[in-house]
């Protein structure tokens, strides 16, 4: 096989032209993402990059979903996913940066530099698999990116229309010949169904306070869609009634409106909010999940990505005490993770807790340095990573009759099916649901009780439009601003007045808008920080368009 870079230029040139006056675009925490009509040539080199990062890491599959997430409809973007389902190596996003940016008549020459600096043969195989979401334009931007890879003479295969979790654990399950599972959609889903009917057992699906109803809003993207073959094959085990299946994507629906909004999605049928029905919400690529309920008073209560983390790593901790394994755990969190839940962690359940910087890139690493893992952004994006040596540890108590109780084999056992339940690939929305059903169910809770373990300070996210976000740059796991000079210690003297009250600001990866999160002892005085602290940004860093307003209380 013989490789000709020229080709790569003048197949760009013909069919995915970059148009002069296209700003340049970086690779962010979540890829490339804008509005749809922006993407073509993206896409294209994005499929070339692929093929270049498959035989930089010895012809393994890499993963490419188009995919813009939770943002609105006329958004998409696109991801690169790595040998193991890790995102995109750090050091590889600046090259797809650079790639993406240079204009055409310099591409050949960027492709042959990224070629002769990781020292990759263009000989080599490369695979590639590429999968994306519902949105309408996803089709069209898919043949880009084929069009990229063959363009560098690679294979690849399409998987069509999947949940970005679903590619992640496709390529997963190819590159470890299978030791994670099967690479089909059959597979994925048979893996999950088999250990969530395992853990639940025979005994009646009601048990205790919990309830054998659930409503799942897919947010009108491919997690509805995916929902419904999950629910033909649990049969009964888990009823599922799903809701936003069909509607416009991520519209006044999904986990990042609920959690953002404070409320519940349009769409969500009478009877869940009459008797205080257990909801939950995944966002368009289903990714992340969020879970809550009205309460007896007609309060909204959410139960976001710290109180699955803290649900999911307290049973963790019982199972593990329980067949006697000695293991490391910790718990990974972001800045934007409630004081109250950090505080629980710590003190309560005696778990440590290591902080990063948002994204789950940053989380997953982290987590890989305890032996077992927890790790969310409080937007419901994360899951548990098991390190070898615990699997190990787990799979010989399972079995070992001379030193294990008959208790702590079958608690090893069900351990077993835990780990299996879980994908650990940076995040599965279907995945993290039914663990929070497998521990609600085994706890016999339901979401008031969930809800009673620790009590949340009340919280605020807002956004500020930036003319340019890049002037706010930030340190230590994002809650300390650098630049511009000065905004941090203003934004300390406003924190200062509000009891309990703690705000940072984040310039967004994919947008030119900065998040303000604040957090105080009551919703009126957290609406108060926010709003103060958004004015202040807006005024100090370039805001444009209206300014802020105080939120309603």
């Amino acid at each position: 096989m013989s490789v000709n870079l020229r080709s790569v230029f003048a197949f760009a040139k013909e069919y995915h032209q970059k148009k002069e006056s296209q700003k340049d675009i970086q690779y962010g925490t979540a890829g490339f993402r804008s509005h749809a009509d922006n993407l073509d040539y993206v896409m294209y080199r994005m499929g070339v990059l692929a093929a270049l990062r498959s035989r930089a890491k010895a012809s393994q599959a890499i993963g490419v979903m188009i995919t813009a997430s939770h943002n609105p409809e006329h958004d998409n973007g696109v991801k690169l996913i790595d040998p193991l389902g890790e995102m995109l190596e750090q050091r590889w996003e600046k090259l797809a940066t650079d790639l993406v940016n240079v204009p055409d008549s310099d591409l050949e020459a960027q492709v042959a530099k990224i070629c002769a600096d990781e020292q990759i043969d263009n000989n080599d195989q490369a695979k590639v698999f590429v999968g994306m979401d519902t949105r309408y334009h996803s089709p069209q931007l898919s043949r880009a990116v084929v069009n990229g890879v063959l363009a560098l003479k690679g294979t690849v295969t399409e998987f069509g229309i999947v949940t970005t979790p679903m590619l992640h654990y496709f390529v997963t399950c190819t590159n470890t010949q299978h030791a994670y599972g099967l690479p089909t959609e059959e597979g994925y889903m048979s893996k999950l169904i088999n250990s969530f009917k395992a853990l639940r057992g025979e005994s009646t699906t009601h048990q205790g306070n919990y309830q054998n109803q659930l409503y799942y809003d897919g947010a009108n993207g491919v997690g509805s869609l995916k929902m419904l073959g999950f629910i033909k094959k649990l049969n009964g085990a888990l009823n599922v009634q799903v809701f936003n299946s069909n509607g416009k994507i991520n519209f006044k629906c999904g986990a990042d409106f609920v959690k953002t909004n404070h409320r519940v999605p349009e769409g969500l049928p009478a009877e869940a909010l009459a008797n205080g029905g257990r909801c939950c919400s995944v966002d368009g690529d289903a990714d992340r999940v969020v879970y809550y309920f009205t309460d007896k008073e007609g309060v909204f209560q959410l139960l976001d990505g710290d109180r699955i983390a803290t649900l999911l790593a307290g049973y963790l901790k019982e199972l593990i005490e329980r067949c006697g394994v000695q293991l490391e755990m910790g718990l990974v969190q972001t800045a934007y993770a409630n004081g109250a839940s950090t505080d629980y962690i710590v003190n309560q359940m005696q778990i440590p807790v290591a902080c990063t910087r948002t994204g789950v890139k940053h989380l997953h690493h982290k987590a890989l340095e305890y032996d077992i893992g927890v790790y969310f952004e409080a937007n419901g994006h994360g899951t548990i990573i098991y390190s070898d040596k615990a699997k190990q540890a787990i799979r010989a108590a399972s079995s070992d009759e001379e030193t294990r109780s008959e208790e702590q084999r079958k608690t090893a056992a069900l351990l077993l099916q835990f780990i299996d339940l879980t994908n650990e690939t940076v995040g599965d929305a279907i995945s993290d649901m039914l663990l929070v059903e497998t521990v609600l169910h085994a706890k016999g809770w339901n979401l008031t009780d969930w809800l009673a373990s620790y009590t949340d300070l009340p919280n605020v996210l807002e956004k500020v439009y930036l003319a340019d976000r890049n002037v706010i740059t930030v340190t230590d796991a994002d809650r300390v601003v650098v630049e511009p000079a000065g905004l941090q210690e203003s934004i300390n003297e406003i924190v200062s007045k509000f009891a309990k009250g703690r705000s940072f600001v984040r310039p967004s990866g994919t947008e030119d808008i900065v998040r303000v999160y604040a957090e105080a002892d009551t919703r009126e005085n957290a609406v108060q920080l926010a709003f103060e602290v958004a004015n202040l940004v807006f005024d100090r860093a370039g805001g444009i368009g209206s300014r802020p307003v105080k939120m309603a209380c």
